[in-house]
Formats: structure tokens, C-alpha cells, sequence
């Protein structure tokens, strides 16, 4: 510990380390999941220049207890909200001196069952010196009039705080954040700091948030050698989960491989890596089935083992689920009283897609906006619930489960399917009982209760999440799921549910006909015409619920301002109004954006206001959930209000934060504030599973990598009621020419080979897949269908005569 201590203390810390020595008098704020604290200390002796007796101390400590002494190191700051305080960057324990002192000490809250009585028996017989004495010699303890218990309680314990104190110093000498640290000191507890020494990589496997690089760095500087096993396994894992995450692929080859492997290795020491000692690192990793290797591709074994799993899990769905019970006549019979009952008629194609979802084991439901999915989700739901007799009150069901369940990938997703339906509709990770924290290979999820499941918003379900939802469907439920195959595929690896409906394993109907048209949507046409390859012909000309502002990249911004300046006079509320973009920099990027918003919905000097991450916060701000906390009801990509800021003695800044999400209160911590930020603009992937009565959408040309269709289609689909368009028309244009290239998966062979159901020949509306997903895209392809025209199977209806005909028709050559 002590070397490690030398060898990340910066040259000036070496010379003059700056230092306060004093007794802690008051503890202002320790978060609830890190060690990181704020306190006030009483100086007794110190080398920096500060003029009075007391002085604010931040930094990441352990137990510490008020009226005890501490020797802090680090250095003076002047916070631009707090003022001047001490920024600890490590810290002692000075041995308690005082009565009273040892005392709370002995009965603090990591002594549990020793009392302030007992405290005070063991300082009257062993004096001020206690705590040194009991250390030295736990024996002490049997001249003190206390039970065996309790002298067990304060041995073992004081040797538990002893050795928290110790890691957490250790710790502070790498330059690890607090809840960095913490979350190394849950994973190893005692052991962390001789992990990290013997091998600092297992970090980059095991926590969250450490990069190659930091554990390189620590690794270096402890003198582990540039070409040591541990350090190339670790550089080539680091690099199949970078290639993976920056592309959403479940796996990666060889090539590119090498290639970021080598790139990452060498960059930090300028010492060449051999080919050799690659290949033997890939055979290591492969042994110690951390990897797994088939032909040219290359897994993580978590990754590898998920779409393994899932293709397994379908399987058993399918093959187990008993035969429906009703035959086409039964249901339609059913489906009769429902339209009725909810003065609807559904066309021929909305009954097949209902009487065949509740006849399937596993159904796949799929189409753009304003093709009627909801409704018949609606439709699903009540005559199966007419065809097994059960009621849909869910009051009826106080001692046992709801017989359908309802779930999506977003708590806005969730509560639009709620509201969609009258029923209880959940986010997927509050039905597993998932908190977001758990690793990828996690088996920490509850069994699904039910007769059917529906999932809404199924496009941005990852692999992983897919694996966890599969595998916690009973034998004999049904499943259903919904989604819209050209939006984004998810932020995760994978793209689960466009390889489901490539697969061919599932019966699934595409949704063709528009409804909402009737309304005379705009917003559902250009949508549909952008998933054609095209903008409307009168893209640039306004309708009454769509518009184009034609600008540059520099001007974003000033006509954003005026365009809600406009929404808010004409009574547009704050959560109705939604911008979004594509990237956070830039002049017409999120971050700045969200400052311009603002300073329109927030017109007045705020009371209160605190600056996190380089935006300033204030009661009224609207904010958007970045992770899933399900403790508390609230799920990345939901929104609401800041209602209330709180602070404490002698602080003159908030120190907790709360927010009002659909009436769902969550107070945040200040450790806890980088779990939202600012969402008066929000990116267009956290806008998925979400609606607005008006989008505000600007695409210039500074976004150009991000630039393709079903980034556009996706945006556009958010506005429910208007939508503004503003920015460069060849931008638009340049988004609708560019599709995006599938990902590297392999689960639409994982299905075929699990499930091996003979593709439909005549596919139409049902299983109908847009060829998109026929470009070579590195996924690995499922000959379903005959891949070369001959007469036989023009006749037979197996092929398209058109095949890789594209948009070509025939008039094109007249």
C-alpha cells in the first residue's frame, strides 16, 4: 500500500504535501452508495494558509465518527458553488485521545450491540488509550465487566474497521472515484488491494467503469512487464467488448481484432506485441472460456452464451406450450363481442393477426406508425380473456397473479402501454426484478406469473435483457411480441428483434395499412415515406401538423429559441414540447441546446440552483433518467420535474435533489446526481418508447456520421400531434439514402438450428421482412427461401421474380 501511495503522488504532492490534521466535529453528508463524505473538521495543526479554526473536508473515507481525529492530505480548493474547502485525497486515522471519544467511537453504529455503557466501561478500565490496547492485545478486554459476546463484538469488529479503513486508503492512493472504490471494495471487500496488486486487470472484467487503460496504468507503474500474459489477455479483452459496444455486435473477427488489440497494447508502452503472443493469449482466453472462437468470429463467452440461451429458451416456449384450445371460428366469434363492446372493426389482416397470436405458443407483431398495433394489443387481450372466462378487473386478483402481463423496455413505454390497454403494464426490468445493476450473465431474476405476456417496444430490447425476459417464461404461458422492425435497434448488443422476424422460427405478421391517416396525419406519411427511401414530396412545404425551417448549422439554436418561445405562448406545456438530436456537441448539439431551451421554460432568477457536469439545475428543470433504478420506480429514458432542492447547516448549495416522475417522487443524493441530466433536448435513442405532442427535430450536417434512416424514422415517429423540422434539406435527404448496416449477430442461426421450422413459402403480410436485411452486413444469413430464379419456383410461388430488383419496377425500363 505504501508503494502504491509513492507511485501515483503527483511530484508537488512529493515535495510540499499540503495536509490538515483535527477532530471531527460534524459529518454534513455521506452517500448512500460510495464512501464519499463531506465534513467539518476543527484544525489542530496544518501547512496550508487558512485563517480560521474549522474547515470543510470532501473525500472518499470509511466509518468515521465525530469528536475523533484524523490526518487528511490532498488539497485547498475554491468550489464555485461551496466556496474554499479541503479536497481529501487520502486519509489516517489519528488515534483516538479523547474519553469521549473512545466512547462514541465503541458505540457507533460498526459496534452493533455495544452500547454508550459498555463503551464507557471499557474506557474506565483501559483508559483513553483503549482502542491502541485492544489492537495490540484483544485479551485486554477481559479485565472490563462486559459478556463474551460483546468482547467478541468489539475484536471482531474493531479488525473489520481496520481493514475497511485500510482498503479504502489503498484505494484513495490509486485515484479511484467514490463510487468507483465502493463498488471495488463490494466485488473483493478485504482483498481488493491484493488483487489489485497481484493483477490490476481483473478490474477491467469484474467493475463496471474501469477502463484498459486506468488498470494498464496502475499495472505499469507496478512493474508488471509490457508483454505479460495477464496484460495481453486483458488488452484483447478489452478490445472484443470495445469492437462489440461500438457496434452493437455480438461478436467480432480476427482483423479488427488484432488490430485494436495491437493499436491499445503497444500505445501505452511503444513495445511491439507479437503475433505469437496473441494467438497463445486467444488460445488461453479460449481455455479459460472467457472467449469462444468459431471459424472467423470471435465471442465473449457472456455474449456467445446469451443468444445461445435465448434461441434454447424460445424453443422450449414453442414446443412445450400445449395446442390452442379455439379454433379460427371460436375466436372470431369472441372477437365479434369485443368490437362491439369497444365500437371497433378490425380488417381481415388485424383478425388473422389476433386469431393466430392467440393460437400461437409465441407471436411477433410488427409495423410503423398508425398501422393499429395497439389496437390490437387491445384486441388480443380481451378475447383471450373472453375465450378462458377469466376477468380483466384486476381487483379480483388480490391472491394471485393477473393472468396478462404487460411489459416494455422503458417506464414511458410502460405507461403509455398501461393507458393504451386500462391495465398494469410494467418496465421489463421491474418484472424480472432486475435493479440495472447486475452483470450481463446474471441469473438474479424472477419467474414471470401469467398466462400472457406482451411486450411493447420490442426493437429496443438487447441481448442480454432478451436472455433474462426468455428464460423467466414459464412452460405454458404465451408471449406476444410487438414492435416497429425499423427503428433503431437497441443501445445494447445485438438486434434481437429484427433477427426474430429474419429467422423465420415465429409466426409474425407485418402491419402494411395505415389507420391514423384518417386523421390526416402528415407526421404518419413522411414516416412512412422515409422508410420507402424518400422524403414526401412536400417535405419542404408546412401542413397543418408538420413544418420545415430551412437553416444552418450556426442558426440551430436561435430558431430553436423562437420556436419555443412560439409553442409556450400558444399554451404548449413543458413536458408537450421535445427536441431532439443526434449528438451532444456542438453548436447545434444536445448540451448546448439544452441550455437554450431552458432559459425559455425558466425565464425567472431561480432561489435555488446547483451546477452539475457544466449545466446549472433549478426547481422546475425538466430532467431525463439516464439508469434503471427500479428500487425507486424510475427507468433510463424517463422524464420529470425538479420539485424541490434541500440543503443543510452551513452549506450554502443544494445537497439533495427531488424529482417528480408521473408522480413518482425520488430524492437524489449530491453522489447520486449523475443519474439525471437536463432533457429539455434528449438524444433520439433515449426518445425510443416515447411520444410528444410536438418533436422539434434539427439535422444539419455537423451530425453527419450519425445521419441515416432509422435514426430520422425514429425521430419522427416521437411527434404524436406536430412535428418541426428545421435544419439543411440534404441533410434530411442524405438520412433517407443511408440505411444502416445490420449488425454482427448470430441468432438468427442459434433459432434454426434450435428450433428448425421450415420457412413459409408464401410469406405476404405474414413474416414479411423488408430486404433491407438482405445487404451484407457480416451477420450470418439462413438460406430460408431458393436463392436463384428458375421456372419452377416462379410457379410454386416460392420466389420473388423481382429478387435484388430493388426499388426497380418495370416502368423503369419503358
Amino acid at each position: 500500500m505504501d508503494r502504491s501511495v509513492d507511485l501515483f503522488e503527483s511530484d508537488d504532492q512529493q515535495n510540499d504535501p499540503k495536509y490538515v490534521d483535527g477532530r471531527l466535529k460534524a459529518i454534513f453528508f455521506s452517500s448512500n452508495d460510495s464512501f464519499y463524505k463531506v465534513v467539518l473538521v476543527e484544525i489542530t495543526d496544518t501547512n496550508i494558509n487558512w485563517p480560521e479554526d474549522e474547515i470543510v473536508v470532501t473525500g472518499n473515507f470509511g466509518d468515521l465518527v465525530e469528536e475523533n481525529s484524523y490526518h487528511f492530505t490532498g488539497k485547498l480548493i475554491d468550489h464555485p458553488r461551496y466556496g474554499e474547502q479541503f479536497q481529501a485525497s487520502n486519509y489516517t486515522s489519528l488515534i483516538a485521545t479523547t474519553r469521549d471519544g473512545v466512547v462514541k467511537y465503541l458505540s457507533g453504529d460498526q459496534f452493533p450491540g455495544v452500547g454508550r455503557k459498555t463503551a464507557e466501561r471499557v474506557v474506565s478500565v483501559l483508559g483513553e488509550d483503549a482502542i491502541e490496547k485492544i489492537n495490540s492485545d484483544g485479551r485486554v478486554l477481559d479485565d472490563v465487566p462486559i459478556s463474551e459476546k460483546l468482547k467478541h463484538a468489539i475484536i471482531d469488529n474493531l479488525t473489520v474497521d481496520d481493514n475497511l479503513e485500510k482498503v479504502i486508503i489503498g484505494l484513495n492512493s490509486y485515484g479511484f472515484s467514490s463510487q468507483i472504490a465502493s463498488a471495488i471494495y463490494q466485488k473483493y471487500h478485504e482483498d481488493a488491494l491484493k488483487i489489485i496488486s497481484e493483477n490490476p486487470y481483473q478490474l477491467v472484467e469484474d467493475i463496471d467503469g474501469i477502463s484498459f487503460r486506468k488498470a494498464d496504468a496502475i499495472a505499469l507503474k507496478l512493474g508488471i512487464i509490457p508483454d505479460s500474459n495477464e496484460r495481453i489477455r486483458a488488452g484483447l479483452m478489452y478490445a472484443i467488448d470495445e469492437l462489440c459496444l461500438r457496434n452493437g455486435d455480438t461478436y467480432t473477427t480476427t482483423a479488427p481484432l488484432v488490430a485494436m488489440a495491437t493499436d491499445v497494447l503497444e500505445g501505452n508502452t511503444n513495445q511491439k506485441i507479437s503475433g505469437k503472443k496473441l494467438a497463445e493469449s486467444m488460445v488461453a482466453l479460449a481455455k479459460e472460456n472467457k472467449i469462444v472462437g468459431q471459424d472467423d468470429r470471435i465471442y465473449l463467452t457472456r455474449l456467445y452464451n446469451a443468444e445461445v440461451q435465448i434461441a434454447e429458451h424460445i424453443n422450449r416456449i414453442i414446443k412445450n406450450k400445449d395446442e390452442s384450445d379455439f379454433n379460427d371460428e371460436a375466436i372470431k366469434k369472441q372477437l365479434k363481442i369485443v368490437e362491439k363492446q369497444f365500437d371497433i372493426t378490425y380488417d381481415d389482416s388485424q383478425v388473422a393477426a389476433i386469431v393466430q397470436a392467440i393460437q400461437s405458443p409465441a407471436f411477433i407483431l410488427t409495423g410503423g406508425p398508425g398501422t393499429g398495433k395497439t389496437t390490437i394489443i387491445n384486441g388480443i387481450v380481451n378475447t383471450y380473456a373472453r375465450l378462458h372466462e377469466f376477468s380483466l378487473d384486476v381487483n379480483a386478483y388480490k391472491d394471485k397473479a393477473f393472468p396478462v402481463v404487460l411489459a416494455a423496455p422503458t417506464g414511458r413505454a410502460a405507461k403509455h402501454m398501461s393507458e393504451s390497454t386500462g391495465l398494469p403494464a410494467s418496465t421489463i426490468h421491474r418484472l424480472l426484478g432486475l435493479n440495472g445493476r447486475e452483470s450481463n450473465d446474471t441469473d438474479a431474476t424472477k419467474d414471470i406469473e401469467g398466462n400472457l405476456l406482451i411486450i411493447d417496444e420490442m426493437s429496443m430490447v438487447d441481448t442480454y435483457l432478451f436472455r433474462s425476459l426468455v428464460r423467466a417464461v414459464p412452460n405454458n404461458m404465451q408471449v406476444v411480441l410487438v414492435g416497429d422492425q425499423d427503428q433503431l435497434p437497441s443501445v445494447g448488443p445485438g438486434q434481437v428483434f429484427h433477427d426474430l422476424l429474419v429467422s423465420d422460427q415465429i409466426p409474425a405478421m407485418q402491419l402494411d395499412t395505415i389507420y391514423r391517416q384518417e386523421k390526416g396525419s402528415s407526421i404518419i406519411q413522411l414516416a412512412h415515406d422515409i422508410h420507402s427511401g424518400k422524403l414526401s414530396a412536400n417535405f419542404a412545404k408546412n401542413q397543418s401538423d408538420r413544418s420545415f425551417i430551412p437553416c444552418r448549422e450556426n442558426q440551430v439554436s436561435s430558431v430553436i429559441d423562437q420556436v419555443t418561445k412560439h409553442a409556450k405562448q400558444k399554451q404548449f406545456g413543458l413536458m408537450d414540447v421535445q427536441v431532439l438530436a443526434p449528438m451532444y456537441r456542438g453548436n447545434a448539439g444536445i448540451d448546448h441546446l439544452n441550455d437554450t431551451v431552458q432559459a425559455i421554460w425558466q425565464d425567472k432568477p431561480a432561489k435555488k440552483a446547483v451546477t452539475i457536469r457544466e449545466h446549472t439545475y433549478r426547481i422546475g428543470d425538466k430532467v431525463l433518467q439516464l439508469v434503471n433504478n427500479p428500487e425507486q420506480n424510475v427507468f433510463n429514458g424517463d422524464i420529470g420535474i425538479i420539485v424541490s432542492m434541500e440543503t443543510v447547516k452551513d452549506q450554502k448549495a443544494p445537497t439533495k435533489i427531488t424529482i417528480d416522475f408521473d408522480e413518482t417522487e425520488v430524492t437524489y443524493e449530491k453522489s447520486e446526481w449523475s443519474q439525471f441530466t437536463l432533457a429539455y433536448c434528449t438524444s433520439i435513442h433515449k426518445a425510443q418508447g416515447s411520444e410528444f405532442k410536438m418533436v422539434i427535430l434539427p439535422i444539419v450536417h455537423q451530425y453527419s456520421r450519425m445521419l441515416q434512416r432509422n435514426l430520422l424514422y425514429t425521430a419522427v415517429t416521437r411527434a404524436s400531434d406536430f412535428l418541426i423540422m428545421l435544419g439543411e434539406q440534404d441533410a434530411f435527404e442524405q438520412c433517407v439514402r443511408s440505411v444502416s448496416v445490420n449488425r454482427r449477430t448470430s441468432l438468427v442461426k442459434r433459432l434454426v438450428d434450435a428450433i428448425g421450422r421450415p420457412a413459409q413459402k408464401v410469406r405476404s403480410k405474414v413474416a414479411e421482412i423488408n430486404d433491407s436485411s438482405s445487404e451484407d452486413n457480416g451477420a450470418e444469413k439462413v438460406s430460408a427461401l431458393p436463392d436463384h430464379l428458375t421456372v419452377a419456383v416462379i410457379n410454386n410461388n416460392e420466389i420473388d421474380p423481382m429478387i435484388g430488383m430493388g426499388s426497380v419496377s418495370p416502368k423503369d425500363f419503358m
